[in-house]
């Protein structure tokens, strides 16, 4: 054996830095790309933020962009990552279309200001709210405890969960927080007096006698009920119950509402609700029997080159002679152009996709999701010449509103249901509004079960199996049919 050095030709495909930040910026949300480009603006002295690109900014963008020797971007950059194993054909390499990118810059933002009128008024509905921590604490100071007990409540309410139980074991917080068990657990007594009734509860069992207390219905047929008898009860399994207890089976019943005007999570009330707008990425607008498409710009900061820094670089040095200096603006103007590059084929990108979207989905926009037609990341990555992955990273976070509504991109892909009579197959999306439809039209002392939905869904042309019924049933929190049944 021996080392030698030998020499080898090979083509690899490197992740620039810069590609890399590219298809990071193809992902983000429209907040985390807003973010992104803020942090860019405060770390970057090259980058400026304009009210309006005029036509001098891009031609500014360009001499900077010729001077730091940026030269050409391939106009499917942010595809390259999923095509590294093809080879590349020189004559496919365009120049950036800077003209695309300021008519974008003028166009876009006019046509997505329409319907400014929906914008709600964030003044109007951001509030503050009690948590149930706030309230517990509060009721501690009301009760007129004792320091040591005060000190018991406290540590005590801080273990308790958003749904109002207490998980941590009493022993491990009486040796976490060095407090004598015993007391510790005639404290947790008295929480239980608190409101909202069942909080500090362990188990779901006792949050319901808990409240049954709170109630002054804990009687021991109710007690039994609850200690023995939940796995029939969430069943609706009256009749066994009413068996094991020998009670009449309306008694068991009426018992029965009692327990179902519970709340199994008390702490939910206090649970925050805070609103979370979403803010569309595309809109689409009916104009005549078409759909046109229009990007959404309002809020993206507009970027442009700083004209300073960029004059600074035409001598190769800054007025001071100083080399150093110059090579860092020169990274930093690069780091700018691309960046802006970056964001504006993004834009193309999106803008891309959900004009395919529309395309595909017309029926859609014309009459609603249950015209919603089985679509996969395939058939739009062939029609606008990208990669799948390329299209699920655009669809991720992004938002279209449409005349049906706001729908994550996403959305639209869904895989096909056979037909029975041998029509076109249906999407998956349409076939659980159909469900959805039969489940919500039941009697409900006779619920559909899956096997039911099946027949009436094969009446309905859609061949599809139980399995898969009851896969979309919980998909869609739609209970089991015995546990639809309602006796009252």
């Amino acid at each position: 054996m021996a080392l030698r050095q030998t020499m080898n030709l090979s083509q690899n495909l490197v992740i620039t830095p810069q590609l890399q930040q590219a298809i990071k910026l193809l992902q983000m949300s429209r907040l985390e790309l807003e973010t992104q480009v803020r942090n860019e603006l405060e770390e970057n002295p090259i980058l400026e933020e304009a009210e309006i690109l005029k036509e001098e900014d891009f031609e500014r963008t360009k001499e900077a962009e010729a001077q730091v020797g940026e030269g050409h971007i391939e106009s499917n950059i942010l595809d390259t990552q999923e095509q590294q194993n093809e080879q590349q054909d020189p004559q496919k390499i365009d120049e950036f279309e800077w003209e695309s990118y300021l008519e974008t810059q003028h166009k876009m933002p006019r046509e997505a200001s329409h319907g400014n009128e929906e914008i709600m008024n964030y003044e109007n509905v951001i509030t503050a709210t009690q948590t149930l921590h706030d309230y517990l604490y509060w009721q501690v100071k009301m009760v007129g405890f004792s320091k040591e007990e005060e000190l018991m409540a406290d540590a005590l309410i801080s273990y308790i969960d958003d749904d109002g139980y207490l998980k941590t074991p009493l022993s491990q917080i009486a040796e976490e927080e060095k407090f004598n068990l015993s007391v510790l657990e005639d404290t947790l007594t008295l929480i239980h007096e608190f409101d909202p009734a069942g909080v500090g509860a362990r188990d779901l069992k006792e949050c319901l006698l808990i409240q049954a207390k709170h109630l002054e219905e804990d009687t021991n047929d109710l007690v039994q009920l609850i200690q023995n008898h939940l796995k029939d009860l969430e069943k609706k399994n009256y009749e066994a119950i009413a068996k094991a207890l020998n009670k009449p089976l309306e008694e068991v019943i009426q018992m029965s509402k009692i327990i179902y005007s519970m709340d199994p999570k008390p702490g939910r009330a206090y649970a925050g609700n805070d609103t979370h707008y979403v803010t569309p990425d595309v809109y689409v607008y009916k104009v005549g029997d078409d759909y046109t498409v229009s990007l959404n710009e309002d809020g993206l900061p507009k970027l442009r080159i700083s004209n300073f820094y960029k004059n600074m670089l035409k001598g190769g040095t800054t007025p001071t002679g100083d080399a150093d200096a110059a090579n860092y603006i020169s990274e930093k103007v690069k780091s700018a152009v691309w960046l802006i590059k970056s964001i504006h084929q993004r834009q193309r990108t999106i803008y891309k996709v959900a004009d395919s979207i529309v395309k595909h989905q017309k029926e859609f926009f014309d009459k609603g999701a249950a015209f919603l037609k089985p679509m996969i990341l395939r058939d739009i990555a062939a029609d606008i010449g990208m990669h799948e992955s390329t299209v699920s990273r655009v669809t991720t976070s992004k938002y279209m509103h449409t005349p049906q509504g706001i729908y994550e991109l996403k959305y639209f892909f869904n895989s096909g249901i056979s037909s029975s009579d041998g029509g076109d197959s249906l999407a998956s999306e349409s076939v659980k509004l159909k469900i959805k439809d039969l489940v919500s039209k039941e009697d409900p002392k006779k619920p559909l079960s899956d096997q039911k939905l099946v027949d009436l869904l094969k009446k309905d042309g859609v061949d599809i199996a139980r399995r898969t019924v009851a896969k979309y049933r919980e998909i869609l929190r739609i209970l089991p049919s015995s546990q639809r049944k309602k006796f009252f």
